[in-house]
């Protein structure tokens, strides 16, 4: 009896961490910020603590956002990566909390995400640390990850954005670069 309830103890350990989920039915992460979602004020907060700023969309149910959060961020290097260099502010793509674009428009977040044409989830959209003027998100957004993706993967594009790779004249987009990461990685996983 005794060795059963090892097993089953070992066992349980071995699962992935489930995901914590908010009272709007999204997943939480430590490093995510419950801010007013105005982004100019984001954005230099962002900055005053040396992070990018980043923009989540999820919605609630969404069985990628679930895949992320359990698969995928509870890595605990790639999410003491995100915590360490990114300002997560996260945006229900049915939601109707009111959200102050760069231009100054204030649109609730559903009507920022189709304002945006974010239509699915999950929707990873990473901002420049600067932004001019009348400028909408979507349109200076230096990259965009939309969908679910693996650790790899994940982890490539926030160090590739992180890197400030985008502004590099060397002709290694993010493509690129991720097909050189996983040969570096030289695991034999493709992701």
């Amino acid at each position: 009896m005794r060795r059963f309830i090892l097993t089953l103890v070992a066992g349980l350990l071995a699962l992935p961490a489930l995901a914590e989920v908010g009272d709007d039915g999204l997943h939480k992460q430590p490093w995510m910020r419950d801010t007013f979602k105005d982004l100019r004020e984001d954005l230099d907060e962002a900055n005053a603590e040396g992070k990018r700023l980043v923009l989540f969309f999820e919605q609630r149910g969404c069985i990628y956002c679930r895949k992320m959060h359990e698969e995928v961020f509870s890595d605990q290097a790639i999410s003491d990566y995100i915590g360490e260099n990114f300002f997560v502010v996260q945006m229900n793509l049915y939601g109707d909390i009111e959200v102050v674009d760069f231009d100054g428009e204030s649109l609730s977040e559903k009507d920022m995400a189709r304002k945006w044409r974010v239509m699915f989830t999950p929707n990873i959209v990473f901002l420049p640390e600067e932004v001019p003027e009348g400028a909408n998100a979507m349109d200076v957004a230096v990259a965009v990850m939309p969908g679910a993706f693996g650790k790899g993967t994940t982890k490539d594009m926030f160090t590739w954005v992180q890197e400030k790779r985008y502004l590099l004249d060397n002709g290694e987009d993010f493509q690129r670069y991720h097909a050189r990461m996983i040969q570096e990685r030289n695991n034999g996983s493709f992701d």
